[in-house]
């Protein structure tokens, strides 16, 4: 167990805790417990843990000391403490140990976000995916627009009132896809679509080359035909013109703890946010505010208004460090933030060279 370099992790707040060793050594025991369990705990089994001892009635001195100072609090009467949002963040900020990326870890991420043989798509799904899955969260992958120039652009049938659309960028980036398409579209529709868009291209980006399609569609309507004007149509609103490309895996898992109806509300409020284009912008401005990885509890993040909800956020930058996306968890207020920490950083940084 590590301290990250000041490149790996900047606090969200200035560390001003002011607590001494035994006030420390309480409060950093009691937040392990909760991020393990998600379970309060005792002043008799602090005391069993502590090192070195202290009795439990002095344990529960201490323990008021620290509710009074809003970091703890007690779920029932006669139950132990828990920590609030203040208390994890205090833990988080000074308290906390990072864990080291193990080299499992190092090369499940390396061969998971292998890009030989598959688009850019599905390797920023696939970061997805694995971030979920080490973090037992939600994970979040944002690529924006590419400002790039068009190299290449085809549509490919996949079947009755279906078509691939494949987009080059002169970066190299490829994104694909589907379409729905009128019925009874032919092949030949699909290659005249493709040729006449590629006939379009120069040196265009994909919003300018709408802005030129727009144009000239009324004018080249009746030389293309319906069906492959409408190809044409429905190829080109599938990117949208001012936004990018969230991938969002394992949402379910922020239910796996909730019985609480209103928490529940809350929980499919937020899913519903992670669906909108201002949610995209705002992981944007919280990636570019940073220099490695962000850490917001509760409200700090200013983008879902909830407690009881964390989001660990990194840049991912390109060679010329330019933001080229952005990596991120979201989970309940217990994460693992010691590991977790480091798989995001790790993950921005890989991410960060295959879109750069």
């Amino acid at each position: 167990m590590m301290r990250p370099q000041s490149s790996l992790f900047r606090p969200s707040i200035p560390m001003s805790h002011g607590l001494g060793d035994r006030e420390a050594a309480i409060l950093r025991e009691i937040v392990e417990e909760y991020v393990e369990t998600g379970e309060p705990i005792g002043s008799q089994t602090l005391a069993q843990r502590l090192q070195p001892s202290l009795s439990p009635a002095t344990i529960r001195n201490v323990m008021a000391e620290l509710a009074r100072a809003g970091l703890l609090f007690s779920p029932h009467v006669s139950a132990g403490r828990l920590p609030t949002e203040k208390g994890v963040r205090l833990f988080v900020d000074g308290l906390l140990q990072f864990s080291s990326l193990t080299e499992e870890d190092r090369a499940s991420i390396d061969s998971r976000l292998d890009i030989h043989g598959r688009s850019y798509q599905d390797i920023l799904s696939e970061a997805s995916s694995l971030l979920s899955g080490l973090s037992s969260a939600a994970g979040l992958v944002l690529a924006p627009k590419s400002d790039a120039t068009l190299k290449h652009i085809e549509f490919v049938a996949l079947g009755p009132g279906r078509a691939l659309v494949i987009l080059v960028g002169s970066d190299g980036q490829v994104e694909n896809r589907i379409i729905e398409t009128p019925p009874g579209v032919p092949p030949a529709a699909l290659v005249e679509a493709g040729n006449y868009l590629n006939s379009c291209l120069g040196d265009l980006t994909l919003g300018n080359l709408r802005e030129r399609v727009r144009t000239e569609m009324d004018a080249s309507r009746h030389e293309l035909g319906a069906l492959t004007a409408s190809v044409i149509e429905s190829g080109l609103a599938t990117w949208d013109a001012d936004g990018g490309t969230l991938f969002v895996k394992g949402q379910g898992k922020l239910l796996a703890d909730i019985t609480e109806i209103e928490r529940l509300t809350s929980i499919r409020m937020l899913f519903d946010h992670l669906e909108t284009q201002e949610t995209m912008l705002q992981l944007l401005q919280l990636a570019d505010a940073s220099e490695g990885v962000r850490i917001y509890i509760g409200r700090e993040s200013g983008m879902f208004g909830m407690s009881g909800v964390s989001m660990i956020v990194a840049p991912a930058r390109n060679e010329a460090q330019k933001i080229v996306g952005a990596i991120g968890v979201i989970g309940p207020t217990r994460l693992n933030y010691g590991r977790i920490v480091p798989v995001v950083d790790y993950t921005a940084r890989m991410v960060g060279r295959l879109l750069g």
